[in-house]
């Protein structure tokens, strides 16, 4: 008699334990891949909203510092103005006098037979232009001018020599830098 061992219906469940295995562990593998890429996702989508917060931030920053930097270059405008606006004043508080004297000196330097018809200034230099009864007279005029405190370097443009009236005069141009003898004291000059 012989015993014959069926082993096929054993190796069948065997085959169908190991499949029930492999469809489960496939089935974890699957459920933890699909948690970490989830899980990697989510970690991602977190660090991009929390960059794009943090640059939101900082161009809000930069608005806020461009318009800060717009008032301080209004205000630097404004200052410069203002300065400007300062200097002026106060050239016009310091030229105020040097008019007084400017027309006193015209008074004292002129001689006699020294006749004015225009004075002209222009920055610190005056052209004057007159009539003389005589070349010497407006050489005397010169030497006047020269030795005022508040005129220098007078300079001779023309001289014509013409007869008025039967009368021999020398209608001249000079030209003489106003200065400021009071400034000069301060290291400055008037221009």
């Amino acid at each position: 008699m012989s015993t014959h061992i069926n082993l096929l219906p054993w190796r069948e469940e065997q085959k169908k334990q190991r499949q029930t295995e492999f469809f489960v562990v496939l089935g974890i593998a699957a459920a933890v891949g699909a948690a970490v890429w989830f899980g990697g996702r989510w970690h991602l989508n977190s660090e991009i909203q929390y960059q794009q917060q943090r640059n939101n931030m900082l161009q809000q920053e930069i608005r806020t510092l461009d318009r800060q930097i717009a008032r301080i270059r209004d205000l630097e405008a404004t200052r410069d103005q203002l300065e400007a606006r300062m200097r002026v004043i106060q050239e016009l508080q310091t030229g105020r006098p040097q008019i007084v004297h400017l027309f006193e000196q015209m008074v004292l330097t002129l001689p006699d037979g020294v006749f004015l018809n225009t004075l002209q200034q222009q920055g610190g230099i005056i052209t004057l232009t007159g009539v003389g009864q005589s070349n010497a007279r407006v050489s005397n005029y010169m030497e006047r001018l020269d030795s005022s405190s508040w005129l220098r370097d007078p300079n001779l443009d023309v001289i014509e020599v013409r007869d008025r009236d039967g009368i021999r005069v020398s209608n001249f141009t000079l030209r003489v830098q106003q200065t400021n003898p009071t400034a000069a004291d301060n290291g400055e000059e008037a221009q």
